[in-house]
């Protein structure tokens, strides 16, 4: 008789049990925000023992990354699959303009979920982070496409820097601007990048 696959088994009851501890964090999150979350209440909430949750994820930052990169799946998704200028279809300039404009708009909106967790991560840790190495692709490949001259993953460090939170909770909260300015600021710097003629 064969035997069961016990490595598939465990690898099946690993992903459940880590789905069940995000949707627990998940609710804890929307019912009282990703500043006050801790990782007792997600056990308990999930219904397992503190060890458990931080064998899965480490520390409380590491559930936060993990809890950031379910939240910002669907922006991801429109980024790269959607209908343009955001998504592809569009002249690399123009998505660059959409891309950043997105992200403040995204850091200025209170109900936005993924921003209330990415604030609650240390800059280092949010910037090495499967979101963070995304969006640091993706402007990179599109400063890339339009051909600037220079060293496009230095340019997209310094283009990510201005719409990071710190930066734009500075100048949207803390300056006053508005959105909209702080938008066309991040594309008066785009366009000094890339000319319409993508030159």
């Amino acid at each position: 008789m064969d035997r069961p696959d016990v490595t598939a088994t465990e690898r099946v009851d690993a992903a459940r049990n880590r789905a069940r501890l995000l949707e627990a964090a998940a609710r804890l999150v929307a019912e009282r925000g990703a500043g006050h979350l801790t990782m007792q209440e997600v056990a308990e909430a999930a219904g397992v023992g503190k060890g458990t949750l931080f064998r899965r994820f480490g520390d409380r930052d590491g559930l936060l990354l993990a809890l950031l990169s379910e939240a910002e799946a669907e922006f991801q998704e429109t980024y790269t699959e959607g209908p343009p200028p955001l998504g592809p279809g569009a002249p690399p300039r123009d998505r660059l303009e959409a891309f950043g404009c997105a992200l403040i708009e995204r850091i200025a909106a209170d109900a936005d979920v993924g921003a209330a967790l990415g604030r609650q991560v240390l800059h280092d840790r949010r910037h090495a982070s499967d979101t963070g190495r995304a969006f640091h692709r993706h402007v990179s490949s599109l400063l890339r496409e339009a051909g600037v001259d220079g060293d496009h993953d230095m340019l997209a460090h310094a283009l990510l820097a201005f719409a990071n939170f710190e930066t734009t909770d500075y100048l949207y909260a803390g300056c006053g601007f508005s959105v909209a300015r702080v938008q066309a600021g991040w594309v008066d710097l785009v366009r000094r990048m890339i000319r319409a003629d993508g030159v």
